[in-house]
């Protein structure tokens, strides 16, 4: 079956398990979708399940603005044909931490290119760019890829500065990746050294990230 011919058949699946009341709800917290019809996630899973990995039928469903055909999209497109230039045009077109989530966790970090396209996306002044690059380290590290010396200071400039001054979602975001980075002793050396002076700072916002990176410290040391 072609994919314009996978596509309404996947749709029509979809509305068969439509919930209004989860649509609502999202809506109502603000999740920032066009067309959503509720669907929980084990349910998108289990559907994205029966069908092979199609770049084709990933375009496809991306394409479409349905919260649930981009999130089907992230989990059947193939890492291997999703070239640079369209893993930017996608994260350009993602508004909402729930996408961005799914998107990292599914097809972002399993890029061959992801290390370095994560670094491009965290020093971009958009949100949810920025957010998607966190989300993507985050990742990266608990898989143990490691980072080389020069790396690990770019990222701790960037993800402080992000913490500092960037929006509630790229603070978490950033903060995520912190806490993965921060499971090496030497990563850990690096940031405590940059942060040891914002204990006593006048910034709250400084205060408050020396004080999540202490408790996360702690937390491994427990």
């Amino acid at each position: 079956m072609e994919p314009r011919e996978q596509l309404p058949a996947i749709k029509s699946q979809l509305r068969l398990f439509m919930n209004g009341a989860v649509a609502a709800s999202m809506r109502e917290k603000g999740a920032g979708y066009r067309f959503n019809l509720g669907l929980e996630l084990p349910r998108i899973k289990a559907i994205a399940a029966a069908y092979p990995k199609d770049h084709s039928l990933a375009q496809a469903l991306w394409k479409d603005e349905l919260r649930e055909c981009r999130i089907l999209a992230t989990l059947l497109q193939p890492a291997e044909s999703f070239l640079p230039e369209i893993a930017d045009i996608w994260v350009e077109q993602i508004h909402q931490l729930e996408l961005a989530e799914q998107a990292s966790m599914n097809l972002f970090q399993h890029l061959p290119y992801a290390p370095a396209k994560s670094f491009q996306w965290i020093a971009d002044e958009r949100e949810f760019v920025q957010v998607c690059g966190f989300l993507m380290i985050a990742r990266l590290l608990s898989r143990k890829n490691q980072m080389n010396e020069r790396a690990a200071g770019e990222f701790i400039d960037q993800a402080v500065c992000s913490f500092l001054s960037g929006s509630y979602h790229v603070r978490n975001a950033s903060l995520a990746a912190i806490r993965r980075f921060v499971q090496d002793g030497a990563n850990a050396f690096r940031l405590c050294r940059r942060i040891e002076q914002m204990e006593n700072s006048p910034s709250e916002d400084e205060q408050l990230l020396y004080r999540a990176v202490s408790e996360e410290l702690s937390a491994l040391d427990e």
